[in-house]
């Protein structure tokens, strides 16, 4: 005989009542659909991607009209056509089979060791103290950006043909550490040590969604942690932003420059902006407005409500991912899955944590709302790669093809009627 749970009782009492607890039923109605993952990924990315294009439009203005004869929309041109070829690049990301993706793996990885070397043997071009940009006459890229997407879907690969073997320490760390370490050290060799952060932090996810020892990650902290410190010693730029980044008021006419500006754009933007152009801090005194530095516009001009809505958006992409990651059966699609959402939500709030001077400069884009094709492309192909996994959940994959009969079968019903 069992006893009925008194607490149950009145949650149950209170979901008979009008209008208690309702909202909470249909939220988790919503959450527990299948295509919600799938709609979640579509709608916030492309909101972001809106809120880039636009923020890029207010940020760069002024930068554009004083480099290029007084057009204000030079970079902001360029902008949309780096959104012209990234949508449909994200698009045929989004209906590749998962065994072509593993198949090219192998080749993604190895094409960008190749970029990446090439940016120090004569072809390189150096941008703020990096030699990170590879340029080829009028052509110019980031091969560090296109290695972010290159690794995690090779250490994916390669985990999921591992999936049986990962209780070894061997099978875990062969050869996905050699092989992002030597993508890490040809970023560090250019000087990008923020980049070399984002990687290694990847390589840390990777590691933990596949079961490494917790003792791995203690030493590998340690051993980050200090390597960075010195590489960052190494550099005078980079040891007077490590220490005045918790107060820039210190160094303002100096190493604080950029961060205090961007919190004086941040304090001044209040709860809902000034408004859309608005912004005071893009009329020189903010370095790299549109690229770095461009979520102290965005919260100047749209505010605090602007700023938590970038950052609910992301949270957004970071849920559905999970979810994704959490209902598949497939290796490949959860470690992939899971590499994507630690890179495009590091990096976020790596940028925020720069702009709030909670973190050093570091030199960090905004992915989706920063100025920079590099950047910018192989972030939609892998919310591309992302929608894709969500829209080929079997539950998913079943409501849009009952969608899609639906859809036939009512145009069919008005075409006999006509």
């Amino acid at each position: 005989m069992t006893t009925a749970n008194p607490l149950d009782d009145q949650v149950d009492g209170a979901r008979r009542r009008p209008g208690v607890l309702s909202w909470y039923d249909a939220a988790r109605h919503a959450l527990d659909r299948p295509l919600t993952a799938y709609y979640l990924l579509l709608g916030a990315s492309a909101l972001l991607l809106t809120i880039g294009l636009i923020m890029v439009l207010s940020a760069s203005s002024v930068y554009s009209y004083r480099q290029n004869d007084g057009n204000s929309y030079a970079v902001v041109t360029r902008q949309l056509m780096w959104v012209a070829i990234g949508v449909p690049c994200a698009w045929v990301a989004s209906r590749l089979s998962h065994s072509f993706l593993r198949r090219v793996a192998w080749l993604a990885l190895i094409v960008s060791i190749v970029l990446l070397a090439l940016t120090q043997l004569g072809l390189g071009r150096t941008v703020n103290g990096n030699t990170n940009w590879l340029g080829v006459g009028p052509f110019v890229v980031q091969p560090a950006e296109i290695a972010k997407l290159s690794i995690v879907l090779w250490a994916a690969h390669i985990y999921a043909l591992k999936e049986k073997r990962l209780s070894s320490l061997h099978e875990v760390l062969v050869p996905v550490v050699p092989g992002m370490l030597v993508v890490v050290a040809l970023v560090v060799v250019g000087h990008d040590l923020g980049t070399a952060l984002v990687l290694m932090a990847i390589l840390l996810a990777m590691l933990w969604v596949v079961g490494a020892p917790a003792r791995l990650f203690s030493v590998s902290l340690t051993v980050i942690g200090v390597v960075a410190i010195w590489l960052a010693s190494t550099s005078a730029e980079r040891r007077q932003r490590l220490t005045n980044f918790a107060d820039p008021f210190k160094d303002f006419h100096n190493a604080g420059w950029q961060p205090a500006h961007g919190l004086y754009a941040l304090s001044s933007g209040g709860w809902f902006g000034e408004g859309i152009g608005a912004s005071r801090q893009k009329w020189g005194d903010l370095p790299e407005a549109h690229t770095d530095f461009i979520f102290a516009v965005l919260g100047e001009e749209l505010g605090l409500v602007g700023t938590l809505l970038v950052v609910a958006l992301f949270l957004t992409i970071a849920f559905a991912a999970v979810r994704v990651a959490t209902h598949t059966s497939d290796p490949f699609v959860r470690y992939a899955t899971f590499g994507i959402v630690v890179w495009l939500l590091g990096q976020m709030i790596i940028n925020v944590g720069m702009v709030l001077a909670l973190l050093p400069v570091i030199g960090i884009p905004l992915p989706l709302v920063s100025y920079g094709g590099s950047a910018l492309v192989p972030s939609l192909v892998a919310l591309g790669l992302l929608i894709g996994f969500a829209r080929r959940e079997p539950e998913a994959a079943q409501a849009l093809a009952q969608g899609k009969k639906a859809r036939s079968a009512g145009l069919s019903a008005g075409r006999v009627s006509n």
